[in-house]
This record gives C-alpha cells, structure tokens and sequence, in this order.
C-alpha cells in the first residue's frame, strides 16, 4: 500500500485542510491537525489544493509540434508569417516544414498564404501550414507533387490552399513523414506542457484524418511509462470503415472525437442551415449522410461504446442530432443516454437542439478560448455569419442551465494549452448572458472531463474514493478568489492518480 498526504492547504474555501491518498485515490479529507499518516508528505504551505484540470479535446502531436517548431499564431500580417516560415527553414534545414496557427483575417494584406508563398522561402521541400482553425492549409508545390491525385479532390486549389477531401489528403501525407522519435518527442512535450499547467488528463481526438493508429497507441504507450498526465484516447472513424475495431484494439473511451461532420467557420467549411455572410454562394459541407451516421451510432449504442462528432455549424448539429433520435427510437432511450454520446465543439446550436442533448443524455464538449479568439461583434464569427448569428455562438450558460453535461477543452493547438484562460474565457463571454457562472466554468474544466469521459466518481473529484488527481497552485487564495480576479496561479504541484509529478515548485 502507498499513501500520500497532502497537507496545510487551501481545498476549495477551506483552508487548513489535508488530503490522505491511498493506492491512488483519496482515503480521507479534512483538517490538516486530525489528518493520517503516510509515506509521504507534500507540505502545501498554505497553497490552494484542487482538481486537476481535464482538458477536454487534444490533438497531442500536432500541439508538441507546434511547441517546439513552427507556430505562426500572433503573426500580424503575411509578411511576417512568410518571415517566420523562412526563418524556421534555414533554423530546420531538412524534413518535412511544419506549422500552423496563422490566420489572415486581420492581415492588412487581406489574404492568405498561398503556395507560392511558400516556395519562394522553402523551395523544393514539401511544406504543410495549417490555417488557424486546422480545417484548411496552404502546402508548397513539393507536397502537392507527393500526393496522386490531389488536383482532383474536392477543395483543391492550384494556388495551394485547400479545403475539404483535398486538405485531409495532404495532412496525412505531411504528418506520415514526420519520423517516430521527432512524434514522439512532440508528445512529450505536450504531456510535459499539459503538466506544468496542472492539467491531469487530455482527452486525445485521434482519427484518420487527423492522424493514425500508431500515432494514438504511441501516445497511449509514451502516457503509460511514467508518472505524468493521463491520456483519454479517443478514434474518429466510423463503424463501416473498421472504426470499431481501432476502438476496441487500444482500448479507448470511445468511438468518435474528430469525426469530422463538417468544417470550421474560418474556412467556410462548417455546414450552416442559411449562407454565410461573406460568402452567400456556400452554406459550408455535410460530409456524410445522415444514413452513414444513423449506422454508425447504432453500432456504438449496440456495443455500448460512446460515439462522438465534430460538428460546429447548425446544419451540422442537428443532422448528428437527427440520427440519435433514429437510434433513441430503434434501441430505446435509455440505451442511448447510457452511451453518454459526445458532441464536439457545438458552436452553433439551437434551443431545440440543447433540449436534444439534455434529454439524450449528451455531453457538449466545448472550446471557451474560441469566443475570446473570434466572438464579438468585430470578430471573426461576425464576418463570417453577420453579427445576429455570431452573438448566438457557444451559448454556454443555455447549455449549463438545462442541465447539458458540459466538458472544457482547447482543441490544441488550434488554442494554447490553456487551462485558466479557458475557464475565464466561458465566464467573460463576449456576448452578454452566455457566459457560465464562475463554479460552474470551473467544474466544466475539471469534473466535466471525467464526466463526457463516462469515469466520473459519483461524488465528485474531491471525495473519498475518487482518483487522486489534484493540482496545488501557487498562491495562498481560496478557489472563489482566484475566480473573481481571474487569476492564473502557476502550478507548485500535479498529482496524478497520487504520483506528484516532478518536484514541488
């Protein structure tokens, strides 16, 4: 038996408290005078003792990449973004070149990259440079010549930037060349990133299109050798496609994440139910018919597995949310509710739709930092669907009010690991009214990840019996004092499933 006993902290409001972990997880809580004793002691020096953070939905080697290589978010215009590209070819003169992050929508040039761009700073080296939003990218003219075929997928562009089948072609092609130790040395510097942060878990939203089975059962591998944060695995690929069998195979929490259902709002690819603003011609693209999800779920809620989509636009919600209730009907209710489906990111959703979700027992697993990023009435939201329906984007509380399961993520690297941030994000809503309370913002981003995760204690995170994942932080404040100042403590100590992680800071 091992134990841990963390003492002298700070435990919601309460201070003077202490935490007894037994075989990872917690025995005991209470005041630190009357507390057990263990092999171990972790002094908290009055710190403030939580939750771990769960972050919600990870892409882990996309982010570690962007980490330690090329990231052009924050780039303020097409010059610079071309500066940094050039600068990260002669700095990484072999490979494959790989970024992400720029987006050109308050670029004083008004457009994007495109592969000429590119190959006047990388010249013949294939070169992939995800759009922002990860739905889109501009490739050199090397990587177009690596891919048969692509001038005839749907979303080629001869200017090299591309969209739809053509883009998820070429992502494969430029993420398959990346070599095992430089992925695995992305990982683990996502793990080690998420750490530092005090996040305890990622829930990984693998798939084929985004990137591969030996990729995920990797990361689950790197997550498995040591002490450091849990790694949830999710594969997105559906059921008559041998989806199940990957899911079954790494034994993971479920058969979806990035199931991609449609697009992203920046690359004019989420499918709306009415045009988009600038852009009247598209109302954006539904990849499947709802015949091909109908199957896919039945088969979820058959074997009891938990299916998940990608879904942003309107149009997209609600033919996911179609398809489950042809399933409620067939299998019943209760079957569905007990599979705890996922939506994901559920940016644009209608009341009906929310009361879809509460009575089918579904978890909205959602992006805060994504308002912050292009809520407002200036925002890029408000480009693309005019300022009435961008106000709409990610009613928070309206999902929280009616009782919607609701998890907190980043989608990194489409955002930065960022856990505080995300919880301030959902409370500082750029539309008035659709901002979460602050406890409630924080739950999401703790308890909320075990809960879409279906691993939840039935008490709660902090309870006996629960998994000892915690995170003490630097600064001698109650929980509600860091939330009213929107604070963002560093992490002194991560404590997964009772291991701290590292030494205390």
């Amino acid at each position: 038996m091992t134990s841990l006993l963390v003492r002298d902290v700070t435990v919601g409001d309460r201070p003077g408290q202490a935490v007894h972990v037994v075989d990872g997880r917690i025995a005991w809580l209470g005041a630190a005078a009357d507390a057990p004793s263990a092999t171990r002691t972790v002094d908290g020096g009055h710190a403030l003792l939580t939750p771990a953070f769960v972050d919600a939905h990870v892409h882990a080697t996309a982010t570690g990449l962007s980490l330690t290589g090329l990231a052009l978010h924050g780039a303020d215009s097409l010059r610079s973004a071309v500066a940094r590209v050039a600068e990260h070819a002669t700095a990484a003169p072999t490979g494959t070149v790989l970024g992400t992050g720029w987006d050109e929508t308050a670029w004083p040039e008004r457009r994007g990259l495109t592969r000429h761009d590119l190959d006047t700073v990388v010249g013949t080296r294939p070169a992939y440079l995800a759009r922002v939003d990860v739905h889109s990218a501009t490739v050199s003219t090397a990587l177009l010549d690596r891919v048969p075929g692509i001038t005839e997928l749907p979303g080629y562009s001869p200017d090299g930037r591309l969209r739809l089948d053509a883009h998820h072609a070429v992502r494969r092609a430029a993420y398959g060349s990346v070599p095992a130790d430089q992925r695995r040395a992305a990982q683990r510097a996502t793990l080690t990133a998420a750490a530092s942060l005090g996040i305890g878990s990622v829930h990984e939203m693998a798939g084929p299109e985004v990137s591969s089975a030996e990729d995920l059962a990797g990361l689950l591998e790197l997550a498995a050798e040591g002490p450091g944060p849990r790694v949830v695995g999710y594969w997105g690929e559906l059921s008559e496609r041998g989806g199940l069998d990957v899911v079954r195979e790494l034994r993971l929490a479920g058969a979806g994440g990035d199931l991609f259902c449609d697009g992203a709002f920046g690359s004019h690819t989420a499918a709306l139910s009415t045009p988009y603003a600038d852009r009247p011609e598209t109302t954006g693209n539904l990849r499947f018919d709802t015949a091909v999800l109908v199957e896919h779920l039945r088969a979820c809620t058959r074997a009891q597995l938990q299916a998940g989509f990608h879904v942003i636009g309107d149009a997209a919600v609600d033919q996911v949310l179609a398809a489950v209730g042809v399933v409620a009907e067939e299998l019943g209710r209760d079957a569905v509710r007990a599979c705890r489906h996922r939506l994901e990111h559920v940016e644009m959703v209608s009341d009906e739709a929310i009361d879809r979700l509460r009575r089918w027992g579904m978890v909205a697993s959602v992006q805060p930092a994504f308002d912050a990023a292009w809520g407002g009435a200036t925002g890029m939201y408000a480009e693309r669907l005019g300022v009435d329906r961008a106000a709409g984007c990610n009613p928070l509380a309206d999902l929280v009010d009616a009782g919607v399961a609701v998890a907190l993520g980043s989608d990194a690297p489409v955002t930065p690991l960022d856990p505080w941030g995300g919880v301030h994000a959902a409370v500082d809503h750029t539309t008035p009214g659709s901002g979460m309370r602050p406890f409630d913002a924080f739950d999401a981003a703790t308890h909320g990840g075990w809960v879409a995760a279906r691993a939840e204690h039935p008490d709660g995170p902090l309870s006996v019996g629960a998994p000892a994942d915690l995170a003490l932080w630097a600064t001698p404040g109650t929980l509600s004092a860091v939330l009213a100042g929107r604070l963002r403590p560093p992490c002194r100590q991560l404590i997964v499933a009772g291991n701290p992680i590292g030494e205390l800071t």
